[in-house]
């Protein structure tokens, strides 16, 4: 594959400046670049989303236009977006079958067939699974199905494991190598520098919408290609000093929250969540999507009703306060998913500044909106934030997924917030606006900002946290210590898995119910209390003995 000379204009903005991309046939070709490079205006041109105003593309050694991504698919092309193609009113299967019916019908082969793709990639995806009722990580799973589906030969995903675990990063990248041994070509878009490099053959870096080189994974480090991305060295999350203070800022009580599953099994999502986040203290939750953690963010914001349970904010009990209300009284919120919960995409950027804030200055003066107020304070944003858009009358949707993430931080962080609660905060962002979202995030927790922090990133977990937490089917299933906890050994956690370096609720579970049976019965407490130390000394020695750790 060839792309040459390809250069894309849209009004106020050129996206791609005479980009040259050149793709071995089974090969994994990384495409690298900062938000707002045009990777993803690039790949909509190959995929036959956008035409581009100038260039050529060669597939096998023949010219082609393509004017639709019929045209592409037809060709063996397809793509994972960055953000779902997916009808969330539809079932796994309807979506995966839709436009390709004729390829397997609707029924029961079809069916056969996505559980086949299925097994064999090891994707775990139900076709009888309603789409709204997925998590981020399942959603991704059923667009990569997709593609597999209608026998594409070029794979193109974008961002492909900004919701994995490490666990689940290397048996992606155990499966991209078995598609590349078999002959298939992916081109892999992604701002994570050391996944690029363990995976790729070779890597494209553009900057600025044009082709600025290229690079041999095993003659490059890190520091290079993000040098040669964004200019800057690799950030790190890492936060030096502690700045927690006993003063509780949110308090979370004994939260439960049941729903009825696509069988019509009522299961429990929260399970006696409880946990206090202090001022100044950044507490991270780990876990493998679809453990709860969305449930649990949106009962705090209000989203959900939960079955029982409290949530304290700054010592008043907000538990049965509106959403609005919650956010008036300090509550900063970075949504997971940005495009269903954060932004109206055909919008200006000036009117996504005032969402969630519409009765806060600058906003509003008394009862009215202040429109120069907002669009003023939207520029600072844009400026400050270093959101790349030809102005703020564009819509959200013409920016960049980065810019957008950007445009968000910005407008939570401009409320100096009480609590932040971040979900994934820096995905899908560069290198550089990611240290920036680190730095902003570091400076308001100096000032007293309590954050609840949720992310896939575990290197983001691990150097932001003061606390962290590890969330397994709907409950806190153990406690990690930042300082010692590495991202392969949180990664088992969040699986099931146990690790030497976390502290384990069963632990603690053992001890309490060995009290228990000492009021219950005095006269057998001392038996009672040496079973159950017996027990989990038992289960401590299994522990070290498994994993050769300490079982602390």
């Amino acid at each position: 594959m060839e792309l040459a000379g390809i250069t894309k204009r849209f009004p106020g903005v050129v996206a791609n400046h005479d980009i040259h991309l050149t793709v071995r046939r089974g090969t994994v070709h990384a495409l690298c670049g900062e938000n707002g490079a045009g990777k993803s205006t690039l790949m909509k041109i190959l995929y036959g989303m956008q035409k581009p105003d100038e260039g050529t593309i060669t597939l096998d050694g023949e010219q082609v236009s393509l004017h639709s991504p019929a045209d592409a698919i037809a060709r063996g092309i397809g793509m994972v977006h960055q953000h779902f193609m997916l009808a969330d009113n539809l079932t796994v299967l309807e979506n995966v079958v839709l436009g390709a019916e004729k390829l397997h019908g609707i029924g029961g082969r079809a069916k056969a067939k996505i559980k086949e793709i299925s097994d064999a990639y090891g994707l775990g995806v139900r076709p009888d699974a309603l789409v709204e009722d997925l998590g981020v990580a399942d959603r991704q799973r059923v667009e990569i199905l997709k593609v597999l589906y209608r026998g594409a030969r070029t794979l193109i995903l974008d961002e492909p494991t900004a919701v994995l675990v490490p666990q689940e990063v290397d048996a992606l990248f155990d499966n991209l190598r078995e598609l590349k041994a078999e002959g298939l070509t992916v081109i892999f878009i992604s701002h994570k520098l050391g996944e690029v490099l363990s995976v790729a053959d070779d890597i494209t870096v553009i900057r600025r919408g044009t082709t600025v080189g290229t690079a041999v994974p095993s003659e490059t480090t890190p520091k290079q290609l993000a040098e040669l991305m964004v200019g800057e060295e690799l950030p790190s999350p890492e936060t030096r000093e502690s700045t927690v203070t006993d003063t509780p800022m949110l308090t979370v009580d004994g939260l439960h929250l049941s729903a009825t599953d696509p069988d019509g099994v009522v299961r429990a999502v929260l399970d006696g969540i409880s946990f206090t986040i202090h001022k100044g203290e950044v507490l991270g939750i780990a876990g493998v999507e679809g453990n709860g953690q969305a449930e649990l963010v949106e009962a705090i914001m209000g989203m959900r009703d939960p079955d029982a349970g409290t949530v304290t904010l700054d010592g008043t009990d907000i538990s049965h306060v509106p959403t609005r209300k919650r956010r008036e009284d300090g509550i900063g919120y970075i949504p997971e998913d940005r495009h269903r919960h954060a932004l109206l995409l055909e919008a200006p950027l000036w009117e996504n500044r005032i969402l969630g804030h519409v009765t806060e200055k600058p906003n509003s003066k008394g009862a009215l909106l202040d429109l120069k107020a907002a669009r003023a304070d939207t520029e600072r944003i844009v400026r400050e934030y270093d959101v790349r858009t030809p102005g703020i009358e564009v819509t959200a949707a013409s920016l960049s997924g980065g810019n957008q993430q950007k445009l968000i931080v910005g407008r939570e962080m401009s409320h100096d917030p009480k609590l932040l609660i971040a979900a994934h905060p820096t995905r899908g962002v560069d290198v550089g606006a990611q240290a920036q979202i680190w730095d902003q995030i570091r400076k308001a927790r100096h000032e007293g900002l309590a954050v609840l922090l949720i992310s896939a990133d575990l290197d983001e977990l691990i150097g932001l946290s003061d606390t962290l937490r590890v969330m397994f089917r709907g409950r806190l299933v153990a406690d990690a210590d930042p300082a010692s906890i590495t991202p392969e050994e949180l990664g088992s956690a969040m699986t099931g898995a146990t690790s030497g370096h976390l502290e384990h609720e069963a632990d603690a579970e053992a001890a309490a119910e060995a009290a228990e049976a000492a009021e219950a019965a005095p006269e057998t407490a001392q038996e009672a209390t040496q079973d159950d130390d017996a027990s989990a000394d038992d289960a401590r020695e299994g522990r070290e003995e498994e994993e050769g750790g300490d079982g602390k």
